[in-house]
């Protein structure tokens, strides 16, 4: 990376974190009942529903009306000629799903199995697609307020989950990689799933 392109990012995270100081004094002065995120006094958030799950150390955040279902990790059918990212198929309520270890899909090298290692099931009309993700671990709303670009998506979005990033998701201190389950499920890479060679 050129000197220039590193400024360039260096002056982009800066910006994205006064970006996000400015987000929470706002919300921690807001007056009570105003319903922003920290506001004292707030009842409850509205806001669209999220499932949180984690990958490579950073969390992402997916429409919860996207998800089929999230299970352990159990016994698959492998599937020959298919890229090394398609890990195999499973049976799941009655549909042959094929599993996607989500880690090299990404460019990020085999995921580490661990006991918090799901499959997440994601949807999209009638494509279906079960995921490999470090772990699950909520379902929470997300009010379209708290939803932010800009500088600080440049800043917090990892590059390898640039492509299917919808944006981010401030939280209190937390922030949230909102994925694009229908660009992710009918990307091209996705759709080219057989093996080269």
């Amino acid at each position: 990376m050129s000197s220039e392109n590193l400024k360039m990012l260096q002056r982009d995270r800066l910006a994205a974190i006064q970006q996000l100081q400015e987000r929470m004094l706002t919300a921690s002065s807001a007056p009570s009942g105003s319903g922003l995120p920290g506001a004292e006094g707030a009842s409850a958030v509205v806001g669209e529903q999220y499932l949180v799950f984690s990958l490579a150390g950073h969390d992402f955040a997916v429409k919860a009306g996207q998800v089929q279902g999230v299970e352990r990790l159990g016994l698959l059918t492998a599937v020959p000629n298919v890229a090394d990212w398609v890990l195999g198929v499973i049976n799941l309520r009655g549909s042959i799903i094929s599993v996607v270890d989500f880690h090299t899909f990404l460019g990020l090298g085999p995921a580490a199995q661990t006991s918090r290692t799901r499959l997440l099931s994601l949807q999209e009309n009638e494509m279906v697609i079960s995921f490999v993700v470090d772990s699950v671990s909520e379902m929470l709303p997300i009010p379209d307020t708290a939803i932010i670009n800009g500088n600080v998506r440049q800043a917090t979005i990892p590059h390898w989950a640039t492509p299917y990033a919808a944006g981010c998701a401030l939280l209190a201190t937390r922030v949230l990689v909102l994925l694009d389950v229908t660009q992710l499920l009918f990307s091209e890479k996705m759709q080219r799933y057989e093996s080269i060679g």
